[in-house]
């Protein structure tokens, strides 16, 4: 009986000190690389036509979604960030691309990490005591990575070179990615411009040469070239496959770096992306409504009662004052009376619905467009007119705009399938592989996806 209960004392020992240096026996890969491909949709690995050869494989030896809900709006800006800390809008803070800016746009995005209002992967890791590295994943700008090339563009200008470097972690990071990985960038080798995939490209060299270089626990990358081409041609085109080729390519280059690193083996790769895609041939103006009563005179001057906050496919409405019933009650009147056929352009969403659904908490109620029609910010003109090309924005509730899931390697369960999950999941996923503490997120791990 001593024998047995002195082997207790030191099981128990053993896993005190499992637990105290941060779950590691949990651990089922050393290394993973979170990709997104911005308007990814899950047609992207069923249908071989797409050509993602890379992405097939991955899909073939790994575990996959149908589809992945996004959050509210599904824009990219707030679903990145729900990525990384598995929580929704309402708490991690993040709730369009851009700041609602009360006297009127200026085109400054959430860019800056200080935003995010809730522990994320890059924290995580960073507790932990790892290394991490980025390639223009949204709002890092100051982020706790140690390898950092941010997201981040100046208001008006198309060359973001300069401003970049400024804000990579470490400073000299920008330089010398050109010297070992890219070369000399010139203006137009980081945009997407006259219908050039050159920015994917480079971004995946980059993220290659971080990962042999340095080796990080975790990798994120951005990869934004097919929602630019979607944007233009919608869910198909020329550009769109070319993109999405492009995005294969550059997934490929990076699977490629895993390889000549040593550490393929050891590391889950995980493709992913922020929402679908939907064709429009419609845009629907509500700010002229409200110019037109009286609503939305001057917002520069602060001559205004109400304001919609436009997102792609959604819309949300802004008081001056968050307390005037009256106010939202006479908007709502106001969408009321429109005729039957500009009714039907879109849905009211109510404020219990966007706190249900974790959506920013501030406006009195949304507008989520119907299929085909885009939500424009304009307060003069016509309130309907003529539109082309896709979008996305839309409220989460159908399949044209969900985003994929594709994950592979250390950890992962091969032939995982999912029917349906959420963006929110994905953090949790990252954080079991790495055997990381991530507390208190809205997502979970869909069973079935990691090796048990």
């Amino acid at each position: 009986m001593g024998i047995i209960m002195k082997n207790m004392k030191r099981l128990t020992g053993l896993l005190l000190l499992l637990l105290m240096s941060g779950y590691s026996f949990a651990q089922h890969a050393e290394h993973v690389v979170l990709i997104t491909i911005d308007g990814f949709r899950p047609e992207f690995y069923t249908d071989p036509s797409w050509g993602m050869v890379n992405l097939r494989m991955m899909k073939v030896n790994g575990a996959w979604a149908d589809g992945v809900n996004s959050v509210f709006p599904t824009v990219t800006y707030p679903n990145h960030t729900s990525l990384i800390t598995g929580v929704t809008p309402a708490r991690h803070g993040i709730y369009y691309n851009a700041p609602f800016e009360p006297k009127g746009a200026t085109g400054i995005w959430y860019f800056y990490y200080d935003s995010i209002k809730v522990p994320t992967l890059f924290d995580a890791v960073h507790k932990a005591g790892r290394k991490s590295a980025n390639v223009i994943w949204p709002v890092s700008v100051g982020a706790p990575i140690d390898y950092n090339i941010p997201d981040v563009w100046a208001v008006g200008k198309k060359d973001r070179r300069e401003l970049m470097a400024s804000v990579c972690t470490p400073l000299s990071l920008w330089q010398e990615v050109q010297e070992h990985a890219t070369g000399k960038l010139g203006a137009k080798d980081f945009t997407m411009e006259e219908e050039e995939m050159i920015m994917d490209e480079n971004v995946a060299r980059m993220s290659a040469y971080l990962i042999t270089t340095y080796k990080p626990a975790f990798t994120t990358v951005h990869l934004a070239c097919t929602d630019h081409y979607e944007h233009e041609q919608g869910r198909d085109g020329f550009l769109v496959r070319k993109a999405v080729a492009g995005a294969d390519r550059a997934l490929g280059t990076i699977i490629e770096a895993l390889k000549r690193a040593g550490i393929y083996e050891r590391t889950a790769v995980v493709v992913t992306g922020d929402h679908g895609f939907v064709n429009i041939d419609k845009t629907f103006s509500p700010n002229i409504l409200l110019a037109q009563n009286g609503l939305l005179n001057n917002a520069s001057m602060g001559d205004w009662k109400a304001q919609f906050h436009v997102s792609g496919g959604a819309a949300f409405l802004h008081l001056k004052d968050e307390h005037d019933v009256a106010t939202s009650n006479k908007v709502l009147d106001i969408l009321q009376a429109l005729p039957a056929e500009q009714r039907q352009l879109f849905k009211v969403i109510s404020h219990i619905k966007l706190e249900a659904t974790g959506a920013d908490p501030h406006p009195a109620f949304a507008l989520a467009a119907t299929r085909g029609v885009t939500i424009g910010g304009a307060t003069t003109g016509e309130l309907v007119k003529g539109a082309k090309g896709g979008t996305h924005g839309y409220f989460p509730d159908f399949k044209e705009i969900q985003t994929g899931f594709v994950a592979y390697g250390a950890g992962i369960s091969k032939g995982g399938h999912v029917k349906e999950m959420n963006v929110t999941d994905v953090a949790p996923v990252v954080a079991q592989l790495l055997g990381l503490s991530l507390e208190k997120t809205d997502g979970k791990v869909p069973a079935g996806l990691l090796e048990k």
